[in-house]
């Protein structure tokens, strides 16, 4: 088993990057950005990659090294990930120092950005220095949805490779070859999940995925009246906080352990005045993340809104473009009856500037009444 394995769909990605691991010195480069939509796997292309660089074989086989590498630890790669709305400028300094080292039992030294698109501007240039005038043995792999979504000056010196969105077929595959899971049901989330394999994964490995599903795409019946849009929009920032701390509650405490460890001090001791900066510094950090957490997961209950308006609207069409929600069809039938294809494209814009005020300082509650009582009502928004 190779290190491409876990790209479905991907093959001409993986062709050029396995060239340029490989042999083919004229296809390698020193900086590289890789681009796609969402749950088009630019991260996993990422540590493939570096896992094809950082071992004899260019990742021909499932070694040790490979597998430190595809975990993000072996000792030659650094990869910054992060759950902040923005990357700050001393973590890419700090990266920018670490390039500079020399690798270690490697011939590459590997620094990967997972969310290189969420850098400002004055970021960006201090790491367009690094990637002008890299050490010879230091490779930079950046990824971002889309090239425009980088600094020109930054793409202009890195050699892009775009990912695309596998098909729900070869996502289905991947479950029933990796998870055991049935054919039916690796069909279902492969197309519940658009073809998200990250998603496709829950859907089919947590037992309460399904339902938690199939709570969100009952919303819409539930909106019947202003009290009820209310009470369904405070209940849904209520579960976008729970999933958000499930995600983020270990990993915080795992933190402040670690620098409470550091700073010498035991777990329930006395913290001095000296280090209170620090520790305060460390949980508005937290703070922050704990926010794009939430509201990340207020973005995927709204993406699971848009598909079944999007199947709505195909029926209400007759459009034969593949339904998304495989097993709901008494569910779309039911809400295309109810209306007709203008309020349901109404709706599907509701949702998308639902999502774009996430990005935004508006309050996360405000965004979702505001969007719920928008599908209850489309026409309130002219």
């Amino acid at each position: 088993m190779s290190v491409w394995n876990e790209l479905v769909g991907q093959e001409r990605a993986v062709e050029q990057l396995a060239r340029a691991a490989g042999a083919d010195s004229t296809a390698m480069t020193h900086a590289w950005l890789l681009t796609g939509p969402p749950g088009s796997g630019r991260s996993n292309a990422a540590r493939a990659f570096a896992a094809a660089l950082l071992t004899p074989d260019a990742g021909a086989h499932d070694s040790p090294e490979a597998q430190r590498a595809l975990r993000g630890i072996h000792e030659s790669m650094t990869v910054l990930s992060t759950q902040k709305s923005l990357i700050s400028i001393d973590e890419v300094r700090a990266l920018v120092a670490t390039a500079h080292q020399a690798p270690v039992n490697a011939a590459w030294r590997v620094v990967i950005i997972e969310d290189a698109d969420r850098m400002a501007e004055r970021t960006s240039n201090v790491l367009l220095k690094a990637i002008e005038e890299p050490p010879p043995s230091t490779v930079w792999i950046l990824c971002a949805p889309s090239p425009e979504d980088v600094l020109t000056t930054i793409r202009s010196r890195c050699r892009n490779v775009n990912l695309r969105i596998p098909s729900p077929d070869a996502v289905a595959q991947l479950l029933r070859e990796r998870e055991g899971t049935d054919a039916d049901t690796a069909r279902w989330a492969a197309h519940a999940a658009q073809s998200h394999i990250g998603r496709a994964r829950r859907l089919v490995t947590s037992p309460t995925a399904r339902s938690e599903r199939s709570f969100i795409l009952d919303i819409p019946r539930q909106l019947t009246s202003v009290g009820s849009t209310i009470r369904i929009a405070a209940r849904i920032v209520d579960v976008a906080k729970d999933r958000a701390k499930a995600r983020t509650e270990e990993r915080n405490a795992q933190e402040k352990e670690q620098l409470l460890r550091t700073l010498g001090i035991e777990a329930g001791g006395k913290i001095p005045p000296s280090a209170r900066s620090q520790i305060r510094r460390l949980e508005e950090e937290q703070k922050r993340r704990d926010v794009r957490a939430r509201n990340d997961e207020l973005d995927s209950i709204f993406i699971e809104l848009l598909s079944l308006y999007r199947d709505v609207l195909a029926a209400q069409l007759g459009a034969d473009t593949g339904t998304i929600n495989v097993d709901e069809d008494e569910r779309i039938g039911r809400l295309a009856e109810e209306g007709d294809s203008t309020a349901t494209l109404k709706r599907i814009d509701v949702l998308r500037q639902a999502r774009e005020r996430l990005a935004t300082n508006m309050a996360s509650a405000l965004v979702v009444e505001a969007a719920f009582v928008g599908l209850s009502n489309p026409w309130i928004t002219d």
